[in-house]
């Protein structure tokens, strides 16, 4: 039997019918709602940032990746489309929440904007989305001059009312959890150059326009990750651990360009050029086109800085 002659009909009517079965899929309505969003989430105590990623997985599946107040990025498995109402939704499981129940999000598009709800247990929290901006830089950066942000009177910084920040003979020490500290001036995109040193099981961070987190943090042995230290904070891993011993100085040059991120620890590149693709746990805001501030985390553990000089780029950019 000529195998080929036997199956032929069948091959061509799979190929006539593919356009059609495609044609059925949902796959311009996935394609509205797919990219980078940035969430405001609105409660009773005030608005707090969040980030949503959606992409399409094969010919229809919606998956992503959501980003809290507070936390890493945590994977989407599915986002399912319902035809009666034109939502979208999916769930997933609490990662720092005292919660038993898996979070529930529900949410529509209309006029290029995302309008939803989360569901946590018997609370439901309303929030909107806009696409996050690109941020891709037509020109390189002209850098300004040098700012020494630190001084006996911290005069660059806003002092939160919790602060246990000190200037000891001319260095930044936080010996215990308190309020972050926050540049007065907001910046686009920057150069920073830091010394510091933390004891032993501490963390701590530094926080780009005081919305991607950088970690600075006793490492303890554990595996190079996201999570770790020199690593952006649920999204980009060092490439190598280049970390002294706990106790002792250290230095680290970061510099942000748009969403493109280099850190140098110690002298080696651990993360080159490397795109950032939204707000970490814990930023201030989600206004990602807009300058923002340096923030220090003073909230978990206790670290000090001998140096914090930022070179700002005097770029006028569009938004």
């Amino acid at each position: 039997m000529n195998y080929l002659n036997h199956y032929l009909p069948l091959v061509v009517i799979g190929a006539l019918l593919l356009p059609a079965l495609l044609e059925a899929q949902p796959a311009e309505r996935s394609a509205e709602v797919t990219g980078k969003w940035d969430l405001t989430v609105q409660t009773s105590s005030g608005d707090f940032p969040a980030w949503l990623e959606i992409k399409r997985s094969g010919l229809n599946t919606l998956v992503g990746r959501y980003v809290g107040y507070e936390g890493s990025a945590r994977p989407i498995s599915k986002i399912v489309y319902s035809e009666a109402d034109h939502s979208y939704s999916f769930s997933i499981p609490p990662q720092w929440q005292p919660r038993d129940e898996d979070l529930r999000f529900d949410f529509t598009m209309d006029d290029g904007r995302l309008s939803g709800t989360t569901r946590m247990d018997d609370e439901t929290i309303s929030w909107t989305g806009t696409r996050a901006p690109s941020l891709k830089r037509e020109q390189a950066p002209n850098w300004g001059n040098p700012i020494n942000l630190l001084d006996d009177s911290l005069s660059k910084w806003i002092i939160p009312d919790n602060n246990r920040f000190r200037m000891e003979n001319g260095i930044l020490v936080n010996r215990e959890a308190g309020g972050n500290l926050i540049t007065a001036q907001k910046f686009d995109d920057m150069k920073i150059q830091l010394e510091f040193r933390y004891p032993e099981g501490s963390n701590s961070g530094i926080y780009l326009r005081g919305r991607y987190e950088v970690q600075i943090m006793d490492p303890g042995g554990q595996p190079l990750n996201s999570v770790q230290f020199g690593g952006v904070y649920g999204f980009i891993a060092p490439g190598e651990d280049a970390s002294k011993e706990a106790g002792e100085w250290q230095t680290m040059d970061i510099t942000l360009v748009g969403r493109m991120v280099t850190i140098v620890l110690n002298g080696v590149e651990i993360i080159s050029n490397r795109p950032i693709p939204g707000i970490t746990g814990g930023a201030l805001d989600s206004n990602e086109g807009e300058p923002g501030p340096v923030m220090l985390q003073g909230d978990h553990g206790p670290v000090e800085f001998r140096k914090i000089r930022l070179t700002p780029s005097t770029n006028n950019y569009n938004r």
